[in-house]
């Protein structure tokens, strides 16, 4: 750019509006708007959508937010702010009062900005908006710079590079992609000022309990704080110990250990954006190339980076993705409606100690490791209760800090063997898998106290413990904790013979989606079984 060009640039104003890529570091389009104007707003809208409390809804929060994830938002609102100020500038928080949309394309007029820019967003959700956003900005004469920083690869390239379709598989894909664009790490001390913002109310991030949730139980904390400083901190350490990142194989784990959890942790980071992924990703491959050798894709850490793009571009290219019906990826399953069941399951009340410890935890933290999650998801869906993933899927939306639309839709589709991974036959035992990673029941314990004084013999199945046995430990099945709501080994078989007439249904029917799963490793199960499963998990990035 010449010195007059330069000179046309920066006599505009430019806003750059948050909403996922809450950070500093790797941030094209905060650093495309310093560069290019003499005043940069920098702008967070909370969304109604997401944050207006609903009474409901079925524990704190609102309808499409828990208070864990909505703490971990206001945590990483806040640390944001804090790393601006140290450049000079600030956070401008603004509140809508139904779409963000209408409160943005407002302070686009009222401040004069001619420049708008944010980083690109494929949920459907997002695209709506987005363009409502872009069609003002187009009519009212303002530049947009949208640049793709929230995924390793821009989707639709993927998509054209792949002949017009995602590519299905993570062995396709990883053989389209190549390698991802390097991160945009340039330090600056200082931003261009804030210009007059006229007469706003410029908010400062709200605390959750401005938000209208009642009062928090500080049950419902969670262990992880949000923000780009944590997320730099929690990277760093994970990649101090290089060993670990060049031996790192996804599949292996404890879902049992929760006082310090055998991932990174990363995945609410990476979520909103606190953790650039494309520079997490050039972190790991130095370390790399600092260690003789080094696990490989689909197992290894960078790996999961790429499952997350995987989900990311398949999800952007299938119409319906979040959905069964009109989904041509996704197998037509009948089935069952069930609120009884589905209500003990998303509870924590199935009678099983192991599925109801995963989602109280889930429920109290907003976070479980990846093999717990495979656990309760087949449990719910093609293990025992035969209900619509879609139904999982919304609870798990809700609840969890690392919800992510792409991912958690293709796992449930992969969990619930609709798309990606077929082997309905293979089951997670919701009693003897647990058991083999935590034998004493540590686990269930902390997060089920009746049951704390249970022996061991009985903490997986304490229906089995004789009544004198319950009276000890002051838990009397029944009464204290529900017996089990369906016989596994009854309903697992059940389940077996439902999704092999599903199966046969969509073979005559013409069902598109065939063939073998994707990449994928195999785990022995404690039920003497074997399942294919994304090495990545439940949630296709870092744990």
């Amino acid at each position: 750019m010449d010195a007059a060009t330069a000179a046309t640039a920066t006599a505009a104003a430019a806003l750059v509006w948050f909403r996922k890529g809450l950070r500093v570091h790797d941030n094209p389009a905060l650093d495309a708007a310093r560069r290019s104007a003499a005043r940069v707003y920098p702008v967070f809208v909370l969304d109604p959508r997401y944050l207006r409390s609903d009474p409901a809804a079925p524990s704190q929060g609102s309808a499409r937010a828990g208070v864990a994830r909505v703490r971990f938002l206001l945590e990483s609102l806040r640390d944001l702010d804090a790393r601006l100020r140290r450049l000079g500038s600030r956070l401008l928080v603004l509140r809508a009062r139904d779409d963000v949309s209408d409160a943005v394309c407002a302070a686009l007029k009222d401040w004069n900005i001619g420049k708008l820019c944010f980083e690109s967003d494929t949920e459907p959700y997002a695209l709506a908006r987005d363009k409502r956003v872009t069609d003002f900005a187009a009519a009212s004469g303002i530049e947009v710079f949208s640049p793709v920083s929230h995924t390793l690869f821009d989707p639709a390239e993927i998509i054209e590079k792949n002949g017009g379709r995602p590519p299905l598989t993570y062995k396709s894909f990883v053989a389209t992609a190549g390698e991802p664009p390097k991160p945009v790490m340039e330090e600056y001390s200082e931003l261009p000022p804030i210009g007059d913002t006229g007469g706003y109310e410029l908010l400062p991030v709200p605390k959750l309990e401005e938000l209208g949730y009642g009062d928090v139980s500080q049950e419902y904390i969670p262990p992880f704080r949000g923000g780009e400083t944590e997320a730099l901190k929690r990277m760093r350490e994970s990649l101090q110990d290089k060993e670990w990142v060049a031996k790192f194989e996804k599949p292996k784990g404890d879902p049992s250990a929760f006082l310090k959890p055998a991932t990174t942790v990363l995945s609410p980071y990476l979520k909103f954006g606190c953790l650039s992924a494309r520079y997490f990703y050039h972190c790991i491959q130095d370390v790399y190339r600092s260690t003789k050798t080094h696990t490989k894709p689909p197992v290894s850490l960078a790996g999961q980076l790429l499952w997350r793009d995987f989900f990311y571009t398949v999800s952007f290219g299938t119409p319906n993705f979040d959905q069964m019906e009109g989904n041509k990826i996704c197998k037509q399953i009948p089935w069952i409606e069930n609120e009884e069941l589905f209500v003990a399951w998303r509870d924590g009340r199935t009678g099983y100690p192991w599925i109801d410890a995963i989602m109280i935890q889930l429920r109290k933290w907003g976070w479980m490791h990846h093999l717990a999650r495979h656990s309760v998801a087949c449990f719910l869906t093609r293990g025992d209760l035969y209900i619509h993933w879609e139904q999982g899927r919304d609870v798990f939306e809700r609840l969890l800090i690392d919800s992510d639309w792409a991912i958690n839709n293709g796992n449930w589709l992969w969990l619930s063997c609709s798309s990606f991974f077929y082997q309905y036959h293979r089951i997670y035992s919701p009693i003897s898998f647990g058991k083999k990673y935590d034998p004493k029941g540590d686990y269930i314990r902390h997060f089920i106290p009746v049951l704390k004084d249970m022996p061991k013999e009985y903490i997986y199945e304490p229906w089995t413990a004789p009544l004198s046995v319950q009276e000890k430990a002051r838990c009397i099945v029944g009464k204290d904790y529900p017996k089990p709501v369906v016989d596994h080994e009854a309903a697992s078989k059940e389940c077996r013979r439902r999704m092999g007439e599903a199966y046969a249904s969509n073979r005559l029917g013409g069902n598109p989606v065939k063939g073998n799963s994707s990449n994928s490793s195999r785990r022995k199960f404690s039920d003497g079984g074997q399942e294919d499963v994304p090495d990545s998990s439940m949630s296709k990035q870092p744990r």
